[in-house]
């Protein structure tokens, strides 16, 4: 294990980040604070109570207000007891709900990072040291193995970290709803008790606060004292440390035993040689008496692997800091994979050019501050407008942050945005896994996604639609690996009963387009919008009068072509890999303008298109409808 952040001797302190780094670990009454100043160094720690704040907004601005002026946060990661999927964040032990990019421009961030907080404590471990943790019973941990994580509070968290490279990756579990499997008689007992109360009794049922309070109720009937009042989850646990209550030192004796099990079940599963680490809040507060339990002798209780598990060690998580310290590595290594693309604190770098601006790009640079994601689907005449400036004042504000123009602008802002998504891309390695590849994929496709639902300009949308609802003929034209993509809209717009056709062949797709007319439509389809075949389509579909949707990058050269642009910004290499996200994006676009066109065509309402219900049928034999053509795999 590395050492854990800790504060080191002057001579070695790591220098200062530019600005200190928020850290927030929300609870079930307490939001935890902290400012990372600096590698490892925490400053300002507070904690303040949740019922006494509005929401998940309040409670961070209520934190900010007490930090001293003049500092300025620009990142910040936030540990969260719940799955974060996507902007929306619903809070599983607390009634907070918020969405991560409108929260981030409230408090003025230019990241905001939120993750699972049993994902942070996991990546803390490799950077806890002794002092951070505390050895229960033998074995080695074998360096650069997978290690396993228990927590014991609410509920019971399961977590594991695989190394991957040079780093690591955190596995996300639901391990906590395993079921449960009794090793003995008491046990027994205790599930017994809990199927009169459940159908399925998981792990989670018995080692958690919740659980302790179940345990000892069974144990209390199983002795005759079932008309006891239970006490709470922490009381139980301070009669067992004092001594002098049999029940409750019972109690907290079984937890201990299943706890072992549980430890055991998990190291088999992920053959983990590099240790199992206990966090939560339960075990950290038995102390000693948690190493004198049956915790260890039932861990190593597993049969034919005795042997094998007796091998690995366990761990008492006891850092205080821990989620901290895990979330401030994932914000670290984010922060850093956006600084070797170069496009990481373009934010900032505006700020801090604001001083050198003339007033209109001033206004220009106020104006992308207020509003990054609207301006990335803007073409530069809606940025001049709402920026109250001239076209080449914004070209002068681009190049002023030393971009070749708008569309490098853009290319930097949407990569630094990404900052502030859950998902984020991750390479694919020929280390990896079969199940590492395809988290990877599946992951990194999520990821685009939510990026491209979030910078969708509907205003462009609504004008493809349009210009698609009313052509006599509509020409698909893309080339090499996107080709996939217009053989697969020529074949749903064939379906609805609209005259299209696919080009994939560049010749080919000039002398098509050759042919079309004032009230067709030709959708071009392109990764950087750059490929001189296609921009000569465009021309030529314009020369004769027809309309060009171009589904492609934003300010490419192909989208200044373009009667409507559905922009599809994505780093994709097609040069040196087979384009997979950005043919998924694409094909989801056509999708989006398939529907669309369906609703006016076909008279379904919006209502009806969103829960699948079929809508009116047209003259003569019927086009299918939305509902058929999904059913039918369209």
């Amino acid at each position: 294990m590395t050492a854990a952040p800790t504060a080191p001797s002057q001579a070695t302190a790591p220098p200062p980040f530019e600005s200190p780094r928020l850290l927030v670990d929300i609870g079930g009454t307490q939001a935890r604070f902290a400012l990372e100043t600096a590698p490892g160094h925490l400053a300002h720690p507070a904690s303040l109570r949740c019922d006494e704040h509005a929401d998940f907004h309040a409670v961070v601005r209520a934190y900010l207000d007490t930090v001293p002026a003049g500092l300025r946060v620009e990142h910040a990661a936030v540990a969260t007891p719940n799955p974060v999927e996507g902007d929306q964040v619903r809070m599983t032990n607390y009634p907070w709900a918020f969405s991560i990019e409108r929260t981030r421009q409230q408090l003025g961030l230019d990241t905001l990072m939120v993750v699972n907080d049993f994902t942070a404590l996991a990546m803390a471990l490799p950077r806890l040291d002794s002092s951070g943790v505390r050895q229960v019973g033998g074995g080695h941990a074998r360096p650069r193995s997978s290690m396993g994580l228990l927590g014991s509070g609410s509920g019971l968290g399961v977590s594991a970290l695989i190394p991957a490279g040079d780093g690591w990756v955190s596995l996300g579990s639901e391990g906590g709803h395993a079921s449960f499997s009794p090793r003995d008689e008491r046990e027994l007992a205790v599930l017994r008790h809990a199927w009169t109360l459940y159908e399925h009794v998981s792990f989670e049922r018995l080692l958690s606060g919740p659980g302790l309070v179940l345990t000892w109720r069974a144990l209390a009937a199983r002795a005759g004292r079932a008309d006891d009042a239970p006490p709470t989850a922490v009381e139980i646990t301070r009669r067992a440390l004092q001594g002098g209550d049999a029940l409750a030192t019972e109690t907290v004796e079984v937890f201990c035993n299943m706890l072992g099990t549980a430890a055991a079940n998990l190291a088999v599963t992920l053959g983990a040689s590099g240790g199992i680490y206990i966090g939560g809040a339960i075990v950290p507060r038995l102390g000693e008496a948690f190493d004198r339990s049956g915790f260890r002798a039932r861990f190593e209780s597993k049969g034919r692997f005795s042997r094998y598990v007796a091998a690995i060690p366990t761990f008492v998580i006891t850092a205080p800091e821990a989620t901290f310290i895990g979330a401030s590595a994932i914000l670290d290594s984010q922060l850093k994979a956006l600084h070797a693309t170069a496009s990481v604190g373009i934010l900032t770098q505006i700020r801090r050019a604001s001083a050198g601006l003339s007033p209109a790009e001033l206004r220009v640079a106020e104006y992308v501050l207020a509003q990054p994601r609207t301006v990335l689907n803007q073409p530069i005449a809606e940025i001049a407008r709402a920026a109250g400036v001239s076209q080449p004042t914004v070209i002068r504000f681009c190049r002023s942050l030393g971009c070749e123009g708008l569309a490098d602008f853009k290319l930097r802002l949407a990569s630094g945005l990404t900052g502030t998504l859950p998902i984020t891309h991750v390479q694919v390695t020929n280390d990896d896994s079969t199940a590492e590849l395809g988290a990877k994929v599946l992951g990194n496709s999520a990821s685009a996604i939510l990026a491209m639902r979030d910078r969708l300009n509907r205003d462009m949308i609504e004008r493809s639609i349009d210009l698609l609802a009313g052509a006599r003929r509509v020409e698909f034209c893309a080339l090499g690996s996107y080709a996939a993509v217009a053989v697969d809209a020529q074949y749903k717009f064939l379906r609805f009963g609209i005259a299209a056709g696919a080009c994939t062949e560049a010749r080919m797709q000039l002398l098509t387009v050759g042919v079309l007319g004032a009230g067709d439509v030709a959708v071009l389809i392109s990764l950087g919008g750059r490929l001189p075949e296609l921009l000569q389509v465009a021309d030529r579909t314009r020369e004769r009068g027809a309309a060009v949707i171009a589904i492609t990058a934003s300010g490419s050269p192909l989208a200044r072509k373009a009667d409507a642009v559905i922009a599809v910004d994505l780093f994709e290499n097609a040069t040196t890999q087979v384009p997979m996200i950005g043919r998924i994006l694409k094909l989801l676009v056509i999708d989006i303008l398939i529907v669309g066109v369906a609703m006016r065509r076909q008279g379904v309402s919006r209502l009806d298109a969103a829960c699948g219900h079929d809508g009116p049928a047209g003259e003569g034999e019927a086009a299918p409808t939305l509902a058929h053509l999904t059913r039918q795999g369209g």
